[in-house]
């Protein structure tokens, strides 16, 4: 009976002390309260609703601003991305000048209190806050840029404070936050300039006529309305074994004249490429050849339009 007393009385002051020391630890709101300029938070409260229409004033006229002047589209791009961060930082200073009292029993009392928050609960949104900064001070790439990321190719529609969004061909928009674009490997295929470098690659016969199929590969490229004229057209050609077949590979390397155009420019040089192919009969590799002779001869040739 006394070890079950003695027992209880342990528990009973253990608890007690543990509440004591809970109820010590538990932040005081009501010191933080007496931090606020209640006043200010009115004032601040119209200074977030100024920002947002100002953010909205600069996208208007970057976007009307690049498509006037398209051939400057990236340089308007990357002034509106520094912009819309001016527009942030100021923004938050502004907000907390009028809304704390800034001294240092303050800075003392709020950095205590919040730090364990931020810490733990808001780390990977002040890695990402921090990594956007790096991102418009190193520009690994620029907004406009065509980049490669984790598998995913596309145009840089905006770097913003937490993430960065993507445009990928298909016209799928992508987020990826600013931490995960400073660890991972990044490619720019133009990196602020308008024009951008298209390789395509072209299979044909080792047997083949290889130095008429990279003129033609060349002329195709040199004649196509999107190709930018002022660079070169390399043809590169070598040997490779394509499905256990030699074959010869010729990789053209043009220009497009307006990265945004990418996709028309291939779709005509590969038209065009074909079309010269089959008038100079020209043919693809072993491997493909039979690919295409199997398939006709198991679903027939193809059905003629009616005259």
């Amino acid at each position: 009976m006394k070890r079950t007393a003695h027992a209880f009385f342990a528990f009973a002051l253990g608890s007690t002390f543990s509440v004591a020391a809970h109820a010590q630890d538990a932040p005081d709101v009501t010191k933080l309260a007496s931090f606020l300029r209640w006043g200010g938070l009115f004032f601040s409260l119209i200074a977030i609703v100024g920002a947002a229409i100002v953010l909205r004033v600069i996208t208007r006229l970057s976007d009307r601003l690049g498509t006037r002047f398209a051939n400057h589209r990236p340089t308007i791009q990357k002034y509106e991305s520094v912009a819309r961060f001016s527009t942030y930082i100021a923004t938050l200073a502004i907000c907390l000048t009028l809304s704390v009292k800034l001294d240092s029993a303050t800075l003392t009392v709020i950095g205590g209190t919040i730090a364990f928050a931020v810490g733990f609960a808001m780390r990977d949104l002040v890695a990402a806050f921090i990594a956007g900064i790096t991102i418009m001070f190193d520009r690994p790439f620029q907004v406009g840029d065509r980049v490669e990321f984790a598998g995913q190719y596309g145009e840089i529609l905006k770097i913003g404070l937490r993430s960065v969004r993507m445009n990928t061909l298909d016209h799928n928009v992508i987020t990826i936050p600013n931490n995960k674009v400073l660890t991972d490997v990044t490619s720019s295929s133009n990196w602020g300039a308008l024009e951008m470098q298209t390789p395509f690659d072209f299979y044909v016969g080792v047997d083949q006529d290889a130095e008429l199929a990279a003129e033609l590969i060349r002329e195709a490229c040199l004649t196509s309305p999107y190709v930018y004229l002022e660079r070169p057209v390399p043809v590169v050609a070598k040997q490779v074994i394509l499905n256990d077949y030699v074959a010869m590979h010729l990789k053209a390397r043009p220009y497009v004249f307006d990265c945004k155009y990418e996709s028309a420019f291939a779709t005509d040089v590969h038209l065009r490429v074909a079309k010269a192919f089959r008038a100079h009969g020209i043919r693809p590799p072993a491997a493909l050849a039979r690919s295409v002779e199997a398939d006709v001869h198991h679903y027939g040739p193809p059905a003629r339009e009616p005259k």
